[in-house]
């Protein structure tokens, strides 16, 4: 994907949106200017009327005459060279002076009415008086209409707009600058974040601390939970790495050792013996390796949206049948306690291996005649799943390491996990991690009766 310039990006928007707003400013701005005009022009027409009103009188006849003050007419002319007309008229609507063509605006007596209009081919605008003049027996009603043409009137609004043009202009200009500077100012915390994640080295997988304002404060954590993974997967990289150096040293020395034995064997007993012997170290190391691809599977499925309901029950009765022949072969007692279904969230290979790990190891290190049994306990709150026997168990320190294991300590190291007898082996390990794949409750106990060992897997954390 092309990258693209985020100050460029935000320097365009603020200014289309200042030119966006500077143009409705216009628009605004013109329209006020008109009405301003025609506010300023319609007070002079009104006075100029007013004026002629003053001048009408009676004359000997009884009829109205009139002298014009052309002082109220040069008040119209003053401003731009418009053009004046005006019209005087008696009762009735008869004429008395002026421009007899001129369109006179009805009105009432004692107010005004203004109008736009043509008139000798230019636009005009009117004012239209009507007053009553008394020749003591009766009153009588006169109009004066008086009209300029709108050359004042326009040249006025375009002048306001000029000017206010010019003003939103130096206006938007320094809108420009302090956007442009606001924006540079407000991006410097992702380049000292950028600048701070550059300067790392490529082991620092820790959190970034960085002074960033509020609003990167999500991009600064979404860094921070992504670096968290990231060590989380090379941590277990590492563990994996060292498990497998570790337990795949000590039965392929094994190897190396019964084949040079075999080479400088001299009758075929100590041949087939040494042979025997590198067999079961080939075994045992292909065990080794089984378990720790299920670690690596493990990780690399350690996410919660991989799990889907099991019926943990099922799996466990297809574990035990796998796994009867060898209890046989030990002459231990395996047995299982259960019924119904019990569903939990869980991965189905990952949930068998966990179970065959545990019963695995009761098998292998209870003793000849002991009894094991599997139970799982379909709870109102969620299942419990439990392997016990009845062998000699771990001892106080063994206990209290994988108490803190339980607690969600990391991994164990391979010297714990491959430690000494009686049920530390890598497959505990393995049903640790797995345990805590599914968010569930790993415990190591005595029962009841005091010998033995109890492992508890208890799902009802995990159901919450």
């Amino acid at each position: 994907m092309t990258p693209y310039s985020l100050r460029r990006r935000l320097l365009v928007w603020l200014l289309l949106a200042t030119a966006a707003l500077g143009l409705l400013a216009l628009i605004d701005t013109w329209n006020e200017a008109l009405r301003t005009a025609q506010g300023v022009s319609d007070r002079v027409l009104f006075g100029s009327a007013l004026a002629i009103a003053e001048r009408v009188s009676i004359d000997e006849s009884g009829g109205l005459e009139v002298d014009i003050p052309f002082s109220s007419l040069e008040m119209l002319t003053s401003t731009a060279q418009d053009k004046v007309f005006y019209r005087v008229d008696g009762p009735a609507g008869s004429f008395l002076t002026g421009y007899s063509d001129l369109a006179t605006v009805p009105t009432s007596p004692g107010s005004v009415a203004f109008a736009d209009g043509s008139y000798q081919g230019v636009s005009i605008r009117s004012a239209t008086v009507m007053r009553e003049i008394s020749t003591g027996a009766a009153s009588i009603p006169f109009s004066v209409t008086v009209a300029e043409s709108t050359r004042a009137r326009s040249a006025l609004a375009r002048t306001i707009l000029i000017r206010s043009t010019l003003r939103l202009g130096v206006l938007g200009l320094g809108v420009a600058v302090l956007v442009w500077v606001a924006v540079t100012v407000a991006l410097r915390p992702l380049k000292r974040l950028g600048g701070a994640i550059a300067d790392r080295s490529p082991d620092d997988l820790h959190s970034v601390t960085a002074d960033t304002p509020e609003e990167v404060e999500p991009l600064v954590q979404a860094i921070n939970q992504f670096m968290a993974r990231l060590r989380t997967a090379v941590d277990a990289l590492r563990n994996f790495t060292g498990n497998a150096s570790h337990q795949l040293r000590t039965p392929l020395a094994v190897v190396r050792t019964q084949l040079a034995l075999i080479d400088r064997s001299t009758s075929p007993e100590e041949a087939a013996a040494a042979s025997e012997k590198a067999k079961s170290a080939l075994e045992r190391a292909e065990r080794v390796l089984s378990q720790l691809l299920v670690l690596a599977r493990v990780d690399a499925s350690a996410s919660a949206a991989l799990l889907t309901p099991v019926d943990l029950i099922q799996i466990a009765k297809e574990v035990i049948s796998d796994l009867v022949p060898d209890a046989l072969a030990q002459d231990i007692d395996l047995g299982f306690e259960g019924a119904g279904t019990a569903e939990v969230a869980a991965d189905p290979i990952l949930l068998a291996e966990l179970l065959r790990n545990l019963v695995s190891n009761a098998v292998s290190y209870a003793g000849r005649g002991a009894i094991v049994t599997v139970r799982v306990r379909a709870l109102s709150d969620g299942p419990v799943l439990e392997v016990e026997d009845n062998g000699p168990g771990l001892s106080d320190a063994q206990m209290l390491t994988t108490a803190a294991l339980g607690r969600g300590a990391p991994r164990p190291s391979p010297q714990i996990a491959s430690g000494p007898t009686h049920g530390m082996g890598l497959g505990l390990a393995v049903a640790f991690e797995i345990a805590r794949l599914f968010q569930a409750d790993f415990r190591l106990d005595r029962p009841e009766s005091g010998s033995g060992l109890l492992a508890t897997i208890d799902f009802r954390h995990a159901a919450e």
